[in-house]
């Protein structure tokens, strides 16, 4: 009798293991790509964070600081050194480096948070309806999913940038999201499909259970993995968006940004003049951002699709 209640081995591949005992992989969670993108975009948020409450974000504004200083440790065409006090560098307009990256990083993700959740919820709304009313609703939807994918988006928010002038970042990120909705509309409506002739959809039906409780409390739930790997990636689109049109002039040029920094650097011949930490540093910040989110996407990717998990 005692030996049977001994906890005994598990048999799994390479070897054996205690029940009970949680591997890695009993959770789909924990894994590297979805903790370590999460971990790069937490830490670079904390180190901003820490920037608002140890550093005077002012000097992100013109006329602030000493022109066209490199960082720290490093020497520009004139023989100036870096100081203490900028440890990034300046630009010509007498503007931190520093203060401009902790001031314009956040600006730069609220673009894509804020357009990728418009876009986002509009997607939801007209891919379930698509996906699970079908008929006219479905033709309606597919054919404006259609015309919204053939449109170069970049091109016609360029004319619009154009015909408004100036936009604050609020408007931008609304302009934008009004082309962020097509692709999540169609990723929605294809798992929708799929997934509304399931048993336990059909059993909500036959109990008479309402079709918009059965669209957003019984489907959506199973859906979420997928929806945040699509949000992910509406976000990277975003941003991507935001940054070209201010680097291309079409930004609120008075409000500093990641985009903003990259487009003064261009105009004031930041490469010829051997400037690079005025570009570099809002690049590289740029290319951190988009790998921890593509880091998060994959992850995401994983924990939605069993298959990728055991090729792993």
């Amino acid at each position: 009798m005692a030996e049977d209640t001994k906890v005994k081995d598990a048999p799994v591949a390479g070897g054996t293991k205690k029940a009970g005992f949680l591997n890695r992989f009993d959770n789909p969670w924990l894994n590297w790509k979805f903790l370590g993108g999460a971990g790069i975009l937490g830490l670079l948020f904390f180190i901003i964070f820490l920037g608002y409450q140890f550093w005077d974000t002012d000097l992100a504004l013109s006329a602030r600081a000493p022109l066209n200083l490199p960082p720290l440790g490093f020497e520009n065409w004139r023989g100036q050194t870096g100081v203490p006090e900028h440890p990034l560098g300046t630009e010509n307009s007498g503007r931190d480096m520093l203060a401009l990256w902790i001031v314009g990083t956040p600006r730069t993700v609220f673009v894509g948070v804020i357009a990728a959740t418009v876009g986002m919820l509009a997607g939801i709304v007209l891919g379930f309806m698509a996906g699970f009313l079908g008929g006219l609703f479905d033709d309606v939807i597919r054919l404006a999913v259609d015309i919204a994918i053939t449109i170069p988006s970049l091109l016609v928010l360029i004319v619009i940038q154009a015909v408004l002038g100036r936009v604050d970042l609020l408007t931008m990120a609304l302009l934008i999201s009004l082309f962020s909705w097509a692709t999540p509309t169609r990723y929605i409506r294809a798992q929708v499909l799929s997934m509304r002739e399931s048993g336990y959809v059909q059993m909500a039906r036959l109990s008479g259970v309402p079709v918009r409780d059965i669209m957003f409390k019984e489907i959506m739930p199973n859906l979420l993995p997928y929806l945040s790997a699509s949000y992910i990636g509406n976000m990277q689109g975003a941003i991507i968006s935001a940054v070209g049109l201010e680097v291309l002039g079409f930004g609120p040029q008075r409000i500093p940004s990641l985009g903003v920094a990259i487009f003064f650097s261009i105009e004031a011949g930041a490469l010829f003049r051997n400037m690079w930490w005025w570009w570099g540093i809002p690049t590289v910040t740029l290319s951190i951002v988009f790998i921890a989110l593509l880091l998060i996407n994959l992850g995401l990717d994983e924990i939605a699709n069993p298959r990728l998990r055991k090729a792993n």
